[in-house]
This record gives C-alpha cells, sequence and structure tokens, in this order.
C-alpha cells in the first residue's frame, strides 16, 4: 500500500521539495514530557534514559536484566522510535530493595541519566506530550515557501494521522489485520492481537480523516461531530452553538474521528454520514474490531503543533523544534512540507 493509501491528502498543498530524515539517530530527537511530581520516596525506581537507535521493549529488557527482575515489573509510559536518539522514563518495582547496578545496561546504544524513587509505577500513557528535534538534510526547498507554510502550520495545525510507521513496511500490518478480519478471528499472541488491531483501527480513522481532509472539513466542526478538547480523551456532540466555540480558532477544541470498537460511533450529520461510509467501505474490519471488545472511543482530527520554531543551521538543513501531545506523529507534521528522501538516495523521494 502507498503513503497516499494509508494516510491521506495532504492539507496545505503540494509538497515544496524533498529532505532527507534520520540519516543519523541526532536527526530525529524526541524527548518524553511527563508532568508528575516525583516524590523521592517508595517503592518503584524511575529512571531517565537516553537510547540511540535502541526501541522501548529492548531498553526494558536490558533494565530489568542488569536490575535482577522480572520484565513484567519493569514500565515505561509509551513506546519510542528505534531509529531516533531519545530519552524518556522506565520505572522498576523494587519492593523491599535497595536500588541496584544499572551499570551492566548501559553502553554506547543507552546512557541512565538520572533516577529516583517514586510511590507508584509508571503507567501506560502517562506522559502528556513529545518534545522533537528534528533535522532534515539534504534539503531541496525554496526557503521561502518553506516559511510561509510553516507559519501556516504553526496558526492551522495538521491532519492528526497515524504515521505510517504503525502500519508496517508497505502497510503489512493493514494486510494482515484484514485478512484475520475476513475471518472474524483474533491471532493468539498478545502482541500480534494488539498490533493488528491498533493497525486496523488506525487505518479506518485515517480513511476518515482522509475524506474529511478532502472536503475541507477536518479543521471544521460541523453539526453532529463529536468535539474534545487537544488534551482529553473524553467527548461531546456539536450542535450549532458549539460550531462557534472560539475555542476551536485557537486549536484547543477540535472535531474527532472514530477509533472503532462495539457498536456504531454517536456521530451524526454530515460527519456521521462519512463515518457510516468508511465503516460500510471496510465493513469485515470494522466488525472484526467491534468483536474484539474494543469500545468505541475518539481521536482529534486536527493536530495543533506546540512552540514550532525552525532555522537554517546550512543552506540545505532545516531543523525544526515543536511539542506533540502524547500518541501523535512528528513525520505527519514533515508530510506537509516535503517529500522524503531514502537515506543514500538523493534522486528518488517517497512522494505521499
Amino acid at each position: 500500500m502507498t503513503e497516499l493509501e494509508l494516510l491521506g491528502p495532504r492539507a496545505s498543498g503540494p509538497s515544496l521539495g524533498s529532505a532527507v530524515l534520520k540519516a543519523v539517530a541526532e536527526d530525529f530527537q524526541v524527548d518524553e514530557v511527563l508532568d508528575i511530581p516525583l516524590s523521592g520516596t517508595g517503592e518503584h525506581l524511575w529512571v531517565w534514559v537516553e537510547k540511540r537507535e535502541l526501541n522501548t521493549e529492548e531498553a526494558a529488557r536490558r533494565l530489568a536484566k542488569a536490575a535482577g527482575v522480572p520484565l513484567r515489573t519493569v514500565s515505561y509510559a509509551g513506546l519510542k522510535d528505534r531509529q531516533a536518539l531519545t530519552r524518556q522514563w522506565f520505572s522498576l518495582h523494587l519492593p523491599g530493595k535497595s536500588d541496584p547496578d544499572l551499570s551492566a545496561a548501559q553502553n554506547e546504544t543507552l546512557s541512565i541519566l538520572k533516577s529516583t524513587r517514586h510511590s507508584r509505577k509508571l503507567q501506560r500513557g502517562a506522559h502528556s506530550a513529545n518534545g522533537f528535534t528534528l533535522r532534515l538534510t539534504q534539503l531541496k526547498a525554496d526557503q521561502a515557501a518553506l516559511n510561509a507554510r510553516l507559519e501556516t502550520l504553526r496558526s492551522q495545525g495538521v491532519p492528526n494521522y497515524f504515521g505510517s510507521q504503525r502500519f508496517g513496511f508497505d502497510g503489512g500490518n493493514v494486510h494482515d489485520a484484514r485478512q484475520w478480519a475476513e475471518r472474524q478471528a483474533l491471532p493468539e499472541q498478545r502482541n500480534v492481537r494488539s498490533r493488528l488491531l491498533s493497525a486496523g483501527r488506525s487505518f479506518v480513522f485515517n480513511q476518515v480523516l482522509a475524506a474529511r481532509v478532502a472536503d475541507g472539513t477536518w479543521q471544521q466542526a460541523q453539526v453532529g461531530d463529536l468535539l474534545a478538547f487537544t488534551d482529553s480523551r473524553s467527548f461531546f456532540p456539536a450542535g450549532e452553538a458549539e460550531c462557534s466555540d472560539p475555542r476551536l480558532a485557537i486549536l484547543d477544541l477540535h472535531p474527532t474521528g472514530p477509533l472503532w470498537g462495539e457498536g456504531l460511533p454517536a456521530t451524526q450529520g454530515a460527519p456521521g454520514t462519512i463515518e457510516q461510509r468508511i465503516g460500510e467501505q471496510e465493513a469485515a474490519l470494522c466488525q472484526w474490531l467491534g468483536r474484539a471488545n474494543l469500545n468505541q472511543e475518539r481521536r482529534i482530527m486536527r493536530l495543533p503543533i506546540g512552540g514550532l520554531t525552525w532555522h537554517y543551521p546550512e543552506p540545505d538543513i532545516l531543523q525544526l523544534e515543536f511539542v506533540l501531545p502524547a500518541g501523535c506523529f512528528a513525520t505527519v507534521v514533515v508530510r506537509e512540507l516535503v517529500d522524503l528522501v531514502p537515506v543514500g538516495q538523493t534522486d528518488s523521494p517517497c512522494v505521499f
């Protein structure tokens, strides 16, 4: 499957050029934002870890092995990119134990920057946001056009697509999810089941968002929409009054799309018609998601970009810094600017 099939159309206009992302780990830096005051005491050891070209699960395994504890006692808030330089929190449950020597977990791919105790373990999804520093190299684009586009993104946000990495190589996770959906069966392996259900849900959401981008309503509240605030998982229906709420204009309140589950979305009117149409087009997939005991949930369709700044360290390098809510993809911001060229290639951009 192509990027366009997996995600959908751009909202800001055609690509302005091409660039390389992730030529080296330092080109894609992520800092987890965790708004939890740590007490300094308790049976959970929290460690702030810097990882380079190392995924989150492997880092957890190394911490567990060094501490001499089962892997299930190591927790983290979210998964971070492997091909990146990332900093995130882990917690280790150590009731009645002193702080272990974690030096065996460290090498050129993992460093422990600090540690402290706390009374509770780190829960999945506990982080409020992620801060990004991205460096686009081998840039071939007009700076004036890029600056104008970035100003637009700063004021209007971007479509909150799930990034292509959610779907595997060439959309393989979606292909596998559809095969299971045709049989209305679930994989026995928990990690495989979770990965494919997530891919299926994300794909349906992207299809709805793509339709809203195509008709120009992805950042407009319509009667029948379900609205949500940027940092909230709750939502409420939009009537005439809600459609003119001033918080829509300041990117605090947004229309949402479905994270499909049991039953049907509660949207009505024109938004409900779109979601019903996508649900019918992907009937087997949506029925499969419903039978997996997933609840109908929502995701904001517009992604506000916090603290967006940029500069050009060299004429052919663009460095971006910004903050996104947890669960959102930095690559969809880049997607609104340029086509990405695979590392090692300079003449065949990944057009999407």
